[in-house]
């Protein structure tokens, strides 16, 4: 017989938004300015259907129909795509951007690893129908009796694929499939109580959910390796201070490109992590930062491979 998992089991953390630390982390995502736009919206009305309602009244007060059909959505949101794109710090941080535009209090609880489980059977079920259990209760919690929610629960689940991948897949062991079983049950939950609650899930395989997981989506936000525009909007606030000049900043730009049609150019964290702190530290602390010398280092930096499903 299995014990009841402690909150600590089912949560990595707990992060309660507004955060001003949050808040600046959202900042720093650059170039990401429509999907931070899209993916509010798209919370804020699953968590707080209050607000769309009273802007149907005041702009379209005779269209039922499309308010049922807009609120009638799963409350799940998945994050699709490369590695170092952002997808993860963007859900870490959206709730901070979600609780300021509806003034309300959110709080965020990322889905620990070990809700995986250890594959003793019914344990990831268990474990999920549990996390699922906490949600619910929490959230119920905030529906209070006014329109307006008092607040709202965010779970993110990342590397999603591993907890909810096709029951399809004929080498899928009867575990997972109950798991994606529970989870999808979990979603359903949300969405029928009418609870101030979303999913957020991230992946960089969404051939490889389930397509009933899929299926109950409000949105998908598909994310790449950032465009030329995107990686010059990252790197000319940064080197533009430091006297690089136009050339050089074009130089840099097309450097983190993609060399070959079949290349890949440099991921959002490529450029913030690895690629700013290099060139940085090459310098520091006798020197100043050399704007060949930058390019020598962009030139010589491999872009984190893309994400290829290994043939077993």
């Amino acid at each position: 017989m299995h014990s009841i998992p402690v909150l600590d089991t089912l949560f990595e953390r707990r992060l309660i938004y507004p955060d001003i630390a949050h808040h600046e982390r959202l900042e720093r995502l650059i170039g990401l300015d429509d999907h931070k736009s899209r993916l509010t919206k798209i919370l804020a009305l699953l968590i707080n259907p209050a607000g769309l309602e009273l802007w149907m009244k005041r702009y379209h007060h005779n269209a039922n129909n499309l308010l049922h059909t807009i609120l009638s959505r799963p409350p799940l949101v998945i994050l699709a795509g490369d590695v170092g794109s952002g997808k993860t710090e963007l859900a870490e941080t959206i709730g901070d951007a979600v609780a300021r535009q509806e003034d309300i209090e959110l709080t965020l609880l990322p889905l620990s690893l070990s809700t995986r489980g250890q594959g003793r059977v019914g344990e990831m079920t268990q474990l999920l129908s549990s996390a699922f259990d906490y949600t619910v209760t929490e959230a119920t919690k905030l529906k209070g009796s006014s329109e307006k929610a008092r607040g709202g629960i965010i779970l993110l689940v990342d590397e999603a694929d591993a907890l909810a991948q096709s029951r399809e897949a004929a080498q899928m062991h009867h575990e997972d499939r109950a798991g994606v079983n529970a989870f999808i049950r979990g979603i359903d939950r949300l969405g029928n109580g009418k609870l101030p609650a979303a999913v957020i899930m991230c992946t960089n395989r969404l051939e490889a959910l389930d397509p009933a997981v899929k299926r109950r989506a409000a949105d998908i936000l598909l994310f790449d390796r950032p465009t030329a525009m995107q990686r010059r909007a990252v790197l000319i606030p940064v080197f533009e201070q430091l006297g690089f000049s136009s050339t050089n900043l074009d130089d840099l730009v097309a450097i983190t490109g993609p060399q070959q049609p079949d290349d890949s150019g440099f991921t959002f964290s490529d450029l913030t992590q690895r690629l700013i702190p290099a060139i940085i530290l090459d310098a520091y602390p006798s020197q100043p930062v050399n704007p060949q010398r930058a390019l020598e280092i962009a030139r010589t930096m491999i872009p984190t491979p893309r994400f290829r499903e290994k043939n077993i």
